[in-house]
C-alpha cells in the first residue's frame, strides 16, 4: 500500500463518484463512495477516512449540513465541490467548516492538486519558506485569555479544558495571530505566514476564515477583543500571549 490517506467521494452522481475514484485511485489513494448523508456517516462512523471530497448539493442532507457534522466531530479535511458559481455558497461552504472549494466543472489535476494543499497544511510541520523559528516545538503552548494553543498538538482549549475543533486553515491562522500579538498584519502577511503562495486558494475567503475563528473564539463576535480589524490595514491580535 501506497500509505496515502483514504478519501471519501460524497456525491449523488454516479458519473463523477466514478470519475474522481478512478483517477484519484490511480494516484494512490484508497477511496469510498457515498450518494447521501445518511451512507457518508456510516462510512465515517466505520472508516479511518483522511480527506472528504463533499458535493454541496445532495439529496436529503445538504453538503452544508454534512460539513458542519464533520467539523464538529472531527478534524477531518473537508473540500467542497459545487456546481453553483456564486461565490455567496462556497463562502457558505467554507464557513460550514469546509477547508478548500472546487466548482463544477472541474479538471482532476486541480482536484488532485487541491487535495495535496490541503493534506499538507493539515500535517503539523512547518510551512515551506517558514523560518526555523517558526516550527512548533514539542509541547509547544501558547496562552491568552481564555485559551490555550497548543501548536504541536495542534489543539486548541478553553482554559476549562473543553476542546475546540478547527479546521486546519483556522489553525494555522490563529497560530499566525498567536505568534505575532499586537502586531497590525495585512492579508498578504498572514497568507505568507501561514502557508505562503500555497495559500492563494484563500486569498478571496480570508475574511471569511477570521469571521469564523472569531464566531469560535470570542466572547462577542461582532464586537470582537482578540481578533480586530484595523481598516486599510489587516488584522491585529490584542491579546498578551505567554507560552504555557
Amino acid at each position: 500500500m501506497s500509505g496515502q490517506p483514504h478519501i471519501l467521494i460524497i456525491d449523488d452522481e454516479a458519473r463523477i463518484r466514478t470519475m474522481l475514484r478512478r483517477y484519484l485511485g490511480g494516484e494512490g489513494f484508497a477511496i469510498s463512495e457515498a450518494a447521501d448523508g445518511s451512507a457518508a456517516r456510516a462510512i465515517l462512523a466505520r472508516e479511518p477516512i483522511g480527506l472528504v471530497l463533499l458535493d454541496l448539493m445532495l439529496p436529503g442532507e445538504d453538503g452544508l449540513s454534512l460539513a458542519r457534522h464533520i467539523r464538529e466531530h472531527s478534524k477531518i479535511p473537508v473540500i467542497m465541490l459545487t456546481g453553483k458559481a456564486d461565490v455567496i455558497d462556497r463562502v457558505a461552504g467554507l464557513e460550514a467548516g469546509a477547508d478548500d472549494y472546487v466548482a463544477k466543472p472541474f479538471h482532476l489535476r486541480e482536484v488532485l492538486a487541491r487535495i495535496r494543499t490541503v493534506l499538507r497544511r493539515a500535517q503539523p510541520t512547518t510551512a515551506p519558506g517558514a523560518s526555523a523559528a517558526e516550527e512548533p516545538k514539542p509541547g509547544e503552548i501558547l496562552v491568552f485569555p481564555g485559551w490555550r494553543l497548543d501548536l504541536s498538538r495542534r489543539d486548541l482549549s478553553r482554559s476549562s479544558g473543553e476542546a475546540v475543533p478547527l479546521t486546519s486553515s483556522e489553525f494555522d491562522l490563529l497560530s499566525a495571530f498567536a505568534r505575532h500579538p499586537n502586531r497590525v498584519l495585512s492579508r498578504d502577511q498572514l497568507m505568507e505566514m501561514v502557508k505562503g503562495r500555497e495559500w492563494a486558494a484563500f486569498d478571496r475567503a480570508i475574511d471569511t476564515q477570521i469571521v469564523r475563528l472569531r464566531r469560535k473564539i470570542e466572547a462577542e463576535p461582532s464586537a470582537p477583543t482578540l481578533i480586530k480589524t484595523v481598516r486599510g490595514a489587516g488584522y491585529i491580535f490584542a491579546a498578551p500571549v505567554t507560552r504555557g
